[in-house]
């Protein structure tokens, strides 16, 4: 199960539209991106800075169906 706890979003102009934090399967998972990019919107999961300043996932969903309906509820609370 996969539900929208809360929705940030970010007015600046910027391709970053929001933040969410978003429950899966009762984990609540902090820091989820809705991003515009050329194909549209796209969600990103939470990602955390190295000491070598390269960007690394701190979540990763294995599962494809779940990644799929995770950007889809996201989204949807997103487009309200």
């Amino acid at each position: 199960m996969i539900e929208v706890a809360r929705l940030h979003r970010v007015e600046n102009g910027s391709s970053l539209k929001a933040f969410a934090d978003v429950v899966i399967n009762q984990v609540l998972v902090k820091g989820v991106r809705i991003i515009e990019g050329t194909n549209g919107l796209f969600v990103t999961m939470p990602k955390s800075q190295g000491k070598d300043s390269k960007w690394y996932p701190t979540v990763t969903l294995v599962d494809k169906s779940m990644q799929s309906e995770l950007q889809s509820i996201v989204l949807e609370v997103y487009q309200v």
